[in-house]
């Protein structure tokens, strides 16, 4: 199987996004993980793309880049932007809406490695937030209305349990952290997918998963945690401690897990 990680940091605030071949390379995106370690599960997998999206400031994420394996909240109508290097590595880090880029670069299909917003067009599913935008505020939040940010969601869980979990996350974090460092997932399906055309475009996850480490003013731990949800209508959040999470992801993976975070973001 196959994992994805985003991982979620408060300080958000033009969309830009660098393909990388490893987040250690790139000293401003590594501040963004807890004691600047990199999660090994997922993030070692060799199909996996790397990617250090930014408004203004960074968060990074990872996914499968195999084809059509794409991984990618229904907010209105908003079209969700596309990341030009995952069409072709020579273009900018710029993030443009679908319809622009298409629009600039006629006859380039850019849908090769990533969603578009047309496959969750009569899909049943949400455009689901891995990096709930509720976490940011305003302007940054614009920056996780990216495809490279949601997978098809189940609306019943999506408007309902992970929205109201999503929103206690929020609370906590304003009211007991200095700092929130919040890694963000799901487990990809074996053979559920959104299908166009007759072809399989988005894997449809069977959970999604979050992981969460506070720190204080001195950057010391001083509350983790971490949930699991099926993307189903049984509408149910799983809160557990961030062993019980690793536990359930090297089952459901059939890998190793390892510290999500640094000394398992314990003092």
């Amino acid at each position: 199987m196959m994992q994805s990680l985003a991982l979620v940091f408060w300080l958000l605030l033009s969309v830009h996004a660098d393909v990388i071949e490893r987040f250690e390379d790139v000293p401003e995106c590594m501040k963004y993980f807890y004691k600047e370690k990199v999660p090994e599960w997922g993030s070692s997998t060799s199909t996996a793309a790397r990617l250090c999206q930014r408004f203004a400031n960074r968060w990074c994420t990872t996914f499968c880049r195999k084809k059509p394996n794409i991984f990618l909240k229904r907010y209105f109508s908003l079209s969700f932007s596309v990341l030009f290097q995952l069409v072709n590595m020579t273009w900018q880090a710029e993030m443009k809406d679908g319809y622009w880029l298409g629009k600039d670069n006629p006859g380039i299909y850019l849908g090769e490695r990533q969603a578009l917003n047309e496959d969750f067009t009569h899909s049943g599913f949400d455009r689901g937030h891995l990096n709930p935008n509720g976490h940011h505020p305003v302007p940054g939040r614009n920056a996780t209305f990216t495809l490279t940010n949601v997978i098809p969601q189940n609306p019943k869980l999506n408007q309902n349990a992970w929205r109201i979990y999503e929103s206690q996350l929020t609370d906590l974090f304003r009211q007991r952290c200095s700092k929130a460092f919040v890694l963000v997932g799901a487990i990809p399906s074996a053979d559920n997918w959104i299908i166009k055309n007759n072809v399989r475009r988005v894997n449809i996850p069977d959970y999604l998963w979050n992981a969460y480490c506070c720190v204080d003013n001195n950057g010391r731990p001083i509350k983790s945690g971490a949930a699991t949800a099926r993307n189903t209508e049984d509408n149910w959040v799983e809160q557990m401690s961030l062993d019980e999470l690793g536990e359930f992801l090297q089952q459901v993976s059939n890998q190793p897990v390892g510290e999500l975070f640094h000394s398992g973001c314990m003092a």
